[in-house]
């Protein structure tokens, strides 16, 4: 195949964007895209550049077909690291095979079906807390949900609201920090000498040691709770060997970070579109309906929520909570003609791949049944894709649907707005996603 060569954005128009790349970059992206074809190269400083891509086939070529010659870049292995850790979301090559190997069987359908009773009462502890007939942002609600479900389903009772309240807010506050850091590197140096960067790692110290004092005390309790740290502190090693204290908390930091962002973001979307679409909503209404009176627990009657299950893929495919993914490649590549020369940062735009007209039929339209009829895993990456896909996804996918499903029963759903805001930051956040709730009769 002839060589082409990948189109090139300079700095000068970098710097001149930035202010509004801080904000929210995608529309920036989109612009360049629409300029250039789904990939081009964005050159930040002095030999210094990212490959921005929107091609399908590529992602999967590389997450999937050659993902042996793609591993994680700096902004998880070395920016996200110094704040959660070197767990599974941040881990390369030998140590990622390894904890995969052992944390695996713990995000199993059959461990994580013994959890949905615990995941269900943290959602209906905090739909209480709803406000009816006024406008309210939903986002604060699903951030607190998924974090509660998270945490009831790591720790079970054994984490005090003190504790849970703080360890939230470290979460949030060192991922505001790291967006800062990404967006903003020519602040690098004042971020140092400022003492920022050093109070937001002094946060993370904080929340190790108050899952240190957790699993202190869970090791010294007799009784048996069956939850994700029974389950992480039963896992051993080929050799027969725990996880050591360090490496444990590291992927509890991990847990917390990616089982309540995207879970939290997510909901908040698909509550919005549920709230502009009534009559999707009213669908959700009548399969539940028909699920809770003709199932035997609540596995069965996940399976037989497939339209509400629809209505989550067809949010996430909308609003992608992990709207890009980061990979270098260690050998040098070739994929339809353009050379990728040893190293090269790659970023994969989901958000914009998920809304391609060459893959999708009218992807502006929230269309549920498109996932009855027009399945295509191909171009559709809400978990990832490749050995390196999403631990959680079934858990969180499980979950959603109970959050939907839950909610829908209890509540009718007015929308506030006419636009859903977005707000990117390391994972596709909502911006002002005010609904109203009323009481379903």
């Amino acid at each position: 195949m002839k060589k082409k060569e990948i189109p090139e954005v300079s700095t000068l128009t970098f710097l001149k964007n930035a202010g509004s790349i801080v904000k929210n970059p995608l529309p920036f992206h989109r612009e360049n895209f629409t300029k250039h074809g789904d990939i081009f190269r964005l050159n930040i400083g002095p030999k210094k550049s990212v490959i921005f891509c929107r091609d399908a086939d590529f992602a999967q070529y590389v997450l999937q077909k050659n993902q042996k010659n793609y591993i994680k870049s700096e902004i998880q292995t070395k920016d996200l690291k110094k704040y959660v850790g070197n767990g599974l979301l941040t881990a390369n090559g030998e140590h990622w095979q390894k904890q995969r190997k052992l944390i695996q069987p713990a995000f199993h359908k059959k461990h994580i079906a013994n959890l949905l009773e615990t995941i269900l009462e943290a959602i209906r502890v905090e739909y209480t807390k709803i406000e009816l007939n006024t406008t309210v942002d939903v986002f604060p609600i699903f951030n607190d949900l998924a974090f509660q479900t998270v945490v009831k389903s790591l720790f079970s009772s054994a984490a005090s609201q003190e504790q849970i309240n703080r360890l939230q807010f470290v979460t949030e506050a060192n991922q505001k920090m790291l967006v800062k850091e990404l967006r903003q590197p020519y602040k690098s140096v004042w971020f140092r000498i400022s003492g920022e960067l050093k109070h937001h790692l002094k946060l993370s110290e904080e929340s190790r040691q108050i899952l240190k004092q957790i699993v202190k005390e869970r090791q010294e309790n007799p009784k048996r709770y069956d939850d994700l740290l029974d389950m992480l502190l039963d896992a051993r090693y080929d050799d027969g060997q725990p996880m050591d204290e360090e490496q444990l908390i590291d992927e509890i930091l991990i847990l917390f970070v990616a089982g309540h962002e995207t879970t939290s973001n997510s909901l908040s979307f698909t509550t919005q579109l549920l709230a502009q679409h009534p009559e999707i909503q009213e669908k959700v209404f009548t399969e539940v309906k028909e699920a809770s009176a003709n199932s035997n627990g609540l596995m069965e009657f996940l399976q037989q929520c497939s339209y509400t299950q629809n209505v989550v893929l067809e949010s996430m495919r909308l609003y992608p909570p992990a709207y890009f993914m980061d990979r270098v490649n260690l050998e040098e590549d070739e994929f339809k003609g353009f050379k990728f020369d040893k190293n090269s940062n790659l970023l994969f735009s989901f958000y914009e791949i998920h809304r391609s007209e060459k893959h999708w039929e009218n992807p502006l339209t929230f269309n549920p049944d498109r996932f009855a009829s027009e399945k295509n895993p191909e171009a559709y990456f809400p978990f990832g894709a490749g050995p390196r896909k999403c631990i959680g996804s079934n858990f969180a996918m499980y979950e959603m649907i109970l959050a939907v499903s839950e909610m829908v029963s209890n509540f009718k759903i007015l929308p506030k707005k006419k636009e859903i805001e977005i707000l990117p930051l390391i994972t596709l956040k909502p911006k002002n996603a005010f609904v109203e709730f009323q009481k379903r009769a």
